[in-house]
């Protein structure tokens, strides 16, 4: 089954072909993107990888696409080209955590990317083994028991957990890529495991900046009578 791979979540961006089979499976070809260019290169970027490999979109059997937490622009930017390609193709869709993708890469359970504002997006096994992925800053993470490895892939989240979290053993890996998506995806792709395009929304773990502020902004509510 040939699958497209897209992954806009982060400072640089990739699209991948791959095929993906009961036995396995191998990367046909993968592309590139810069940084906050993402909505002008991204669907030509995959239109060119198509054409490379001799395939129509309709001869895809899925679309895996990362749907964050990264980016607000890159995230919505992803999930709308993916939405939009499958609806018109009628191919099914698998989303996939950035986070998972890191700690499928690295083979770690934890992983932690640069959330900014000192904060990092982490990746968690929890004592019950249930998975939880969330929002964390130093105090955060001062109250988390230290795991004994976690995945990074940039400068920023390493130090911050370095501070907070001495004892653990931080692995470098490379940052993840569409590529890297669809081999964290392909077993769901085995199972028939898809999302509903109708239900699939951004995995942010970050409100945007216009709710915040948005708030901070609204007059606040009186309780009692109106006076009317």
């Amino acid at each position: 089954m040939p699958v497209l791979g897209i992954d806009t979540c982060g400072p640089a961006g990739s699209v991948a072909l791959a095929k993906v089979s009961v036995n396995g499976g191998s990367i046909l070809g993968q592309g590139e993107l810069e940084g906050r260019t993402y909505s002008a290169t991204l669907v030509a970027a995959v239109d060119r990888l198509l054409k490379e490999e001799g395939l129509a979109l309709s001869q895809i059997g899925c679309i895996v696409v990362v749907h964050g937490p990264g980016s607000f622009t890159g995230v919505r930017v992803a999930l709308s080209a993916a939405k939009g390609l499958a609806l018109g193709a009628g191919v099914p869709v698998v989303a996939v955590s950035r986070l998972e993708v890191l700690a499928r890469k690295s083979g770690c359970f934890g992983a932690a990317l640069d959330a900014h504002r000192h904060e990092l997006y982490l990746r968690l096994a929890q004592p019950d083994a249930a998975v939880i992925e969330i929002l964390a800053g130093r105090d955060d993470l001062l109250r988390f028991p230290v795991p004994g490895r976690v995945a990074v892939c940039d400068t920023s989240a390493a130090e911050l957990l370095a501070e907070a979290w001495p004892s653990a053993e931080l692995v470098r890996v490379e940052a993840p890529t569409a590529a890297d998506a669809v081999r964290c995806a392909s077993q769901r792709i085995r199972t028939g495991d898809f999302n509903d395009i109708a239900l699939l929304d951004g995995h942010y773990l970050r409100r945007s900046d216009a709710e915040i502020f948005g708030e901070k902004g609204r007059p606040a509510e009186t309780s009692g009578s109106s006076g009317r």
